[in-house]
């Protein structure tokens, strides 16, 4: 009798007992893009301080902050809501950068110097040149005819003046100003030099005329250094 031949199993069949069968496993999709809020706030902050609200586009946004439209909305709302979230950034860092000159002990003097040096250094600040104060250059503008953002400027000028107040009343105490100074009127003067090198600067006027006017400002202030 003949025996029938078995038909030989197909080379990468399942057909064997025990084996797992090898298939080839989809690809994986990328992972979405991850987005540091932080930064982007940064990225935006700078937009917004050099070319003002009504001059930033959406798109203008999304480029400097590698976000797309969607993401920006989801991450931050509108553009009103992220030009003030950018105000409100710019003014934590602008506090943070000079609380400790207010709050240290230090001859009334030193102290002015040492508060326009760090305001000059933020207002001389940009990689495509002097971006100026946000609140002076671009906040001041929007405050007309928005009332969040007019209440977040006087509240700045507020803070300013009375931070400057405190300086010449304890500046007094010491006997470095006169029993007749004002630290009140002293501290207006000392903020509308504060808002004058921030227009200047923002026009590129060089930092040693800048300067310039600070000494002068100082010393009209708290009297010329014999």
């Amino acid at each position: 009798m003949v025996q029938k031949s078995k038909p030989p199993a197909a080379a990468n069949g399942p057909e064997r007992r025990g084996e797992p069968e090898h298939r080839s496993e989809p690809k994986r999709r990328g992972r979405p893009r991850a987005y540091e809020p932080e930064v982007a706030l940064g990225k935006a902050l700078d937009l917004f301080r050099r070319q003002g609200f009504a001059a930033t586009s959406l798109d203008d946004l999304s480029e400097a902050t590698g976000m797309n439209r969607p993401s920006l909305y989801g991450a931050f709302g509108d553009k009103r809501e992220l030009y003030i979230k950018s105000y409100q950034r710019y003014r934590e860092e602008a506090r943070a950068s000079m609380v400790e000159i207010f709050r240290q002990e230090m001859p009334v003097r030193q102290r002015l110097e040492r508060i326009y040096a760090c305001a000059l250094n933020i207002y001389l600040s940009g990689e495509t040149g002097p971006r100026g104060c946000f609140t002076v250059v671009t906040a001041a503008s929007e405050a007309v005819g928005d009332p969040d953002i007019r209440a977040m400027v006087i509240d700045g000028l507020t803070e300013l003046d009375k931070a400057f107040t405190n300086c010449f009343r304890r500046a007094r105490e010491k006997g470095e100003l006169p029993e007749s100074a004002d630290p009140a009127v002293l501290a207006q003067l000392a903020s509308a030099t504060v808002h004058s090198i921030a227009i200047r600067s923002r026009a590129r006027v060089p930092r040693k005329e800048l300067e310039a006017i600070v000494k002068g400002a100082i010393d009209v202030m708290v009297g010329a250094k014999s």
